[in-house]
């Protein structure tokens, strides 16, 4: 425990393990504990390098428990985040919760200093990257999920992968309002989902849905969660930010493309290049 930030997670993750499993009289008990994550503490942070080859000075953990959502596989440490994204995250729990469209179960940001994670993704490098699960579970609108929870439930895919369109029974339009809530979110560079789900949302298209609509980005997999992906902060000068996104809505010949063979086949298995990391994350994640 070598800094303030360090003591005050460690105390919070302690005081979690030992409440999550208390239930509902201790609700508003562990919103306090948790959030002493997000004390006011003088830190400087800042995105370095890319979302797939960067790291991140001064992250901040994401509360475990907060207003309209809950973080999931705390056991992998992978819930620091910039200051930005932890606001943004924050802010869409509120307003998910506000019009009672779920509880939100929050998957990976990134680690403590970013950087290469050794499984699960090749962005979530520099701070600016979540996972949300598309699971709305009435259980946790209800409760607060106990350790155990945490760690071994999964989210059920949102796509009929063999009928190419998102599966009925599990699709509603409260994941819809999700994605179009996140995506209004100005600091909100790009959102991944799957290509049926981009088809669904196009095909209840208008006039109003374009601005945030061309947010909502297909890519593989991307079934049972979106990938939520912020633009680099102001005065962060070292983030590299990602090319810009077309003009339009992207409903056209560009999403037609993610349903054929040529597609379907995924993307490339061959090892990439790994290029070496900027030399200030070289740095930083040597640091003990």
């Amino acid at each position: 425990m070598k800094n303030l930030r360090d003591r005050i997670l460690y105390l919070t993750l302690f005081i979690f393990v030992i409440l999550s499993n208390v239930g509902n009289a201790e609700d508003k008990r562990l919103n306090s504990v948790t959030g002493l994550a997000s004390l006011n503490t003088p830190i400087v942070s800042e995105s370095i390098g890319s979302y797939t080859n960067g790291c991140i000075s001064g992250a901040m953990p994401l509360p475990l428990l907060g207003n309209g959502y809950q973080v999931m596989r705390v056991s992998r440490q992978r819930y620091f985040g910039h200051p930005t994204l932890i606001d943004f995250i924050e802010k869409l729990g509120s307003r998910v919760v506000s019009s009672k469209l779920g509880t939100l179960l929050i998957g990976d940001l990134g680690q403590f200093r970013g950087g290469p994670m050794l499984y699960g993704h090749r962005s979530h490098q520099n701070g600016l990257d979540v996972d949300i699960w598309f699971l709305l579970s009435s259980h946790a609108n209800e409760r607060i999920l106990t350790s155990d929870e945490r760690e071994i439930w999964s989210a059920a895919s949102m796509v009929d992968a063999q009928a190419n369109v998102v599966d009925s029974k599990q699709w509603t339009p409260a994941h819809a309002k999700i994605l179009e809530t996140a995506a209004r979110q100005p600091e909100v560079d790009r959102i991944f989902v799957n290509p049926s789900i981009k088809q669904a949302l196009c095909e209840q298209k208008s006039p109003e849905t374009v601005e945030w609509l061309r947010k909502i980005r297909p890519w593989w997999k991307h079934d049972d969660h979106f990938h939520v992906r912020l633009k680099c902060p102001a005065k962060n000068t070292l983030c590299e930010s990602q090319q810009e996104l077309p003009a339009g809505d992207g409903c056209d010949a560009s999403l037609s493309w993610w349903f054929t063979a040529e597609a379907k086949q995924g993307a490339s298995t061959s090892p990439a290049i790994t290029p070496p990391l900027p030399a200030q994350c070289e740095k930083l994640l040597l640091e003990k």
